[in-house]
């Protein structure tokens, strides 16, 4: 094995060995794999094949390959890297510089940064894309984009939000966002309807993708069209009411009925108001109609955040390991909350979490496209493990476990146009995952890794174990 040698030993958790050949063909090849993506099913004894940031080829398993690298893959499964489609880096800065250590130790390659002001997530951008930087790829929308009431306004919340309380506002907000090279953009919950037309027709002028929370100045099914994803559920309820058109007008009286109230402020009393008994009240001819309008519009439900009344993260042992990981003020912290709730669990109301399930289940039986995030770092969502929770979540509200995987690669890059992401296919960028046990077995099983390749370059478990301290 000559030179090769010393990597064969360092990699040897994950079966590395080294090509004899003078002159590899590859960087990389992972070898008599099962090769798992949503679009092309499970396909036994693989050899997958790395050049770069690029899959070179998927090839059927037979004689050694000429690679630098090669990983035995038998009796182990290879996953496309996985997605968080709803991150805010910048939301906890406690959390902020282990992010991209433990993301990848959780075999999460990308993610979607939903909301940040962006003097501060610009630098954390600029440091993940760096060359040769340890972390997923980044894709960031800069602030929420709210209305004249902000809700995340940096008073008892982090400020994420910048407010539009104009037209043009609106529109001179969008152009600096373009301008300092955001992906998309997000709407937030705050905004008159003139005002998310304002913000949907600039972004759509500068080929910005658009997500939104529905604002609650309008109902979901007119704004379901008009944007690329919806995230939460958020407000989805009120719309799928027996009286939608009275509950819109409840809230427009309540909108200026106090001109002083803080934006987070108003959000919370009319959640309070309206949202449980919207639920009771659910009329299914209404949301059939709603559902309508929702075809191509992806749905981000994060039902682990939205349904955690039914399944709290300290319910789960593993939620422990995970965090006994991260940063020591971080881990003592939600170490510490998650005892405190086993030693005496909080009883909580799971109406809205029973109805985020099945709401779930419904978009699903209907062709309604499901993307996979989790809100992290919010109520203690760890980066990277949160998502296999998402994952699983996905499929108690009846995804199979190849949907929940498609959730997670194919629908973001489905958000974002890009065409090269998602499948284990020739052309395709290399992020990818390597299980010790079938995914779709067990959804639980993606949890299992055995290595993570990002943009090209394969991370062995004890180089993972080492991450996002």
């Amino acid at each position: 094995m000559g030179g090769f040698a010393r990597l064969a030993a360092a990699a040897a958790a994950v079966g590395f060995s080294a090509c004899a050949a003078d002159v590899p063909l590859v960087d990389l090849a992972i070898e008599n794999v099962t090769v798992i993506d949503a679009e092309n099913g499970a396909r036994t004894a693989r050899t997958v094949l790395v050049r770069g940031d690029t899959i070179i080829d998927v090839v059927a398993a037979g004689d050694a390959p000429n690679a630098e690298q090669v990983v035995d893959g038998t009796g182990r499964y290879l996953i496309p890297g996985l997605w968080d489609m709803h991150v805010h880096t910048t939301y906890d800065p406690a959390l902020t510089p282990a992010m991209p250590g433990l993301f990848l130790r959780w075999g999460i390659t990308s993610v979607r940064d939903t909301g940040g002001l962006l003097d501060r997530v610009l630098p954390v951008v600029e440091a993940w894309r760096a060359e040769g930087a340890t972390a997923p790829r980044i894709f960031f929308a800069g602030p929420l984009l709210d209305g004249a009431k902000v809700v995340y306004d940096g008073n008892g919340r982090p400020e994420i939000c910048t407010g539009n309380a104009t037209v043009e506002d609106a529109r001179a907000q969008v152009a600096e966002l373009d301008a300092a090279g955001v992906d998309f953009i997000k709407i937030y919950e705050m905004v008159s309807p003139e005002v998310f037309d304002a913000l949907v027709l600039a972004g759509e002028e500068r080929g910005l993708p658009i997500d939104a929370h529905v604002p609650l100045s309008m109902r979901a099914r007119d704004v379901a069209p008009r944007v690329n994803s919806m995230e939460h559920l958020r407000n989805v309820e009120l719309d799928c009411s027996a009286n939608p058109a009275a509950l819109l007008a409840a809230r427009e009286r309540e909108f200026v009925r106090d001109p002083g109230e803080a934006g987070g402020d108003l959000r919370t009393r009319l959640q309070g108001l309206q949202r449980v008994p919207a639920v009771l009240a659910y009329d299914a001819r209404e949301c059939e109609q709603v559902f309508a309008t929702m075809a191509s519009t992806i749905q981000v439900p994060t039902l682990r955040l939205n349904s955690f009344a039914l399944h709290p993260a300290f319910v789960d042992d593993g939620w422990f390991d995970a965090v006994a990981g991260a940063p020591a003020p971080i881990a003592e912290s939600w170490d510490a909350a998650g005892r405190a709730w086993r030693a005496d669990p909080q009883q909580q109301d799971t109406i809205f979490a029973g109805w985020s399930l099945r709401m779930v289940g419904e978009m699903h039986a209907r062709g309604i496209p499901i993307g996979a995030g989790t809100d992290t770092p919010i109520n203690y969502s760890l980066p990277g493990y949160a998502l296999h929770t998402e994952l699983e979540m996905l499929v108690r509200a009846g995804l199979a476990p190849l949907d929940a995987i498609r959730a997670a690669t194919i629908r973001p890059a489905e958000f974002f146009g890009v065409q090269e992401m998602g499948r284990i296919e020739p052309g395709m960028r290399a992020d990818l995952v390597l299980l010790d046990a079938d995914p779709l077995a067990d959804i639980r099983n993606t949890r299992r890794i055995a290595g993570v390749v990002t943009k090209g370059r394969m991370l062995a478990p004890e180089a993972l174990e080492q991450l996002g301290r």
